[in-house]
C-alpha cells in the first residue's frame, strides 16, 4: 500500500494497462486496507475467544512443560487435549496465513487476479451507491 510503504506502489498502481483516476485508486486502496483490517480483526477475535480457551485448557500441560521441557511432553500434552490443541492450531494457522499473505503483498505486490477483484468490487460499490454496506468506508471517506 502506498501510504504504509512509500517505496511500494499501491494496489491500484499495479495495473498499468488500465488507466484509473486518482479517486478510484484511493477507493481501491481503502478497500484493500479495509480487507486487511478485517482479517486482523477476525484473527484478534479468534485469539481472544478460541485461543484463550485453548491456552486455559492447556494450563496443566504447560505447567508440566515449564518444569521439565521435552518434546514428548509437548506431544502428549497436545494429543491428550485434542480440542484445545485444534483451537490453538487454528489460531496459529490463521495468523501465519495472514502474515504470509500480507508479506507477499508488501514484497511482491498484489497478484493480477486480486487487483482485478478489488477493481471490480469498488466498481460494484460505486454502482450500488450509498445503500452498499461498505460505501461509507470505501467511497464516502474520500468525498469529505
Amino acid at each position: 500500500m502506498s501510504r504504509l510503504n512509500p517505496i511500494e506502489s499501491s494496489p491500484a498502481e499495479l495495473a498499468p494497462e488500465i488507466e484509473l483516476d486518482p479517486i478510484f485508486k484511493n477507493q481501491i486502496d481503502n478497500l484493500y486496507r479495509l480487507n486487511l483490517y478485517g482479517r486482523w480483526a477476525v484473527i484478534a477475535l479468534t485469539w481472544f475467544t478460541i485461543g484463550l480457551y485453548s491456552l486455559w485448557e492447556l494450563r496443566y500441560p504447560i505447567s508440566l512443560i515449564q518444569e521439565d521441557f521435552t518434546w514428548a511432553a509437548v506431544k502428549y500434552g497436545l494429543i491428550f487435549n485434542l480440542v484445545p490443541a485444534i483451537g490453538l492450531c487454528l489460531c496459529v494457522g490463521m495468523m501465519t496465513g495472514t502474515l504470509v499473505w500480507q508479506s507477499r503483498n508488501i514484497i511482491w505486490g498484489l497478484p493480477k487476479k486480486e487487483q482485478q477483484r478489488l477493481i471490480q468490487q469498488v466498481g460494484n460499490i460505486r454502482k450500488q451507491g450509498s445503500s452498499h454496506p461498505l460505501w461509507k468506508w470505501v467511497v464516502k471517506s474520500i468525498d469529505n
